[in-house]
């Protein structure tokens, strides 16, 4: 179990600019990974209403179960490590992990794992790296008919990352688009 607070400013690119940016990091190929985002909520959306984010996510080497939700700068995100036989179990059946912390926490927020189904899933190309303002990643991600691009700047302190973050943009030229969290856009896609 591993819980930390993530403060993170994003904004969605356009293909062009998504490029531009890898050019100017000199990012190959092998700076990516590919990442699987299977999400849950219960039939009448009780996450949804909490504004907690709810998620197995797998790649070629790991898997995680993590549970987001809000605190007063930024969210809090509760992970259990999987393995990916575990994972791929869990998401065949379209279940999550009944024990564990974030069961703990789904509980102790008065919704029972066992009431959870899968809505929706999203598969991102992600590179993701220091610099000096924080940890930034470059995404581009498919669910649904969708295909978009997004610029995400993971900080420590959310005054000063969100004034890095604004620094970053007009460094770059990329005017400030509002991003929905990955959920909200793979959900959305299927409505």
């Amino acid at each position: 179990m591993v819980e930390q607070v993530e403060i993170e400013y994003k904004t969605m690119l356009t293909e062009k600019e998504y490029h531009q940016l890898l050019a100017y990091y000199n990012l190959s190929e092998e700076a990516f990974k590919i990442q699987t985002n299977y999400y849950f909520d219960t039939v009448d959306h009780k996450l949804r209403e909490k504004h907690f984010g709810l998620r197995i996510r797998t790649t070629a080497t790991n898997a995680e179960l993590t549970l987001k939700t809000p605190i007063e700068h930024g969210l809090l995100e509760t992970t259990d490590p999987l393995t990916k036989t575990s994972a791929a179990s869990l998401i065949a059946s379209e279940k999550i992990l009944p024990t564990g912390i974030v069961a703990q926490r789904l509980r102790a927020a008065g919704i029972e794992p066992d009431k959870l189904r899968m809505i929706a899933a999203l598969k991102t190309k992600r590179a993701e790296f220091p610099i000096e303002e924080g940890l930034l990643a470059l995404d581009e991600s498919w669910y649904g008919q969708q295909h978009d691009y997004e610029l995400e700047l993971e900080v420590n302190e959310p005054i000063k990352g969100k004034d890095a973050f604004h620094s970053l943009l007009r460094l770059f030229g990329v005017p400030y688009r509002p991003a929905k969290n990955k959920i909200i856009r793979a959900v959305e896609e299927k409505s």
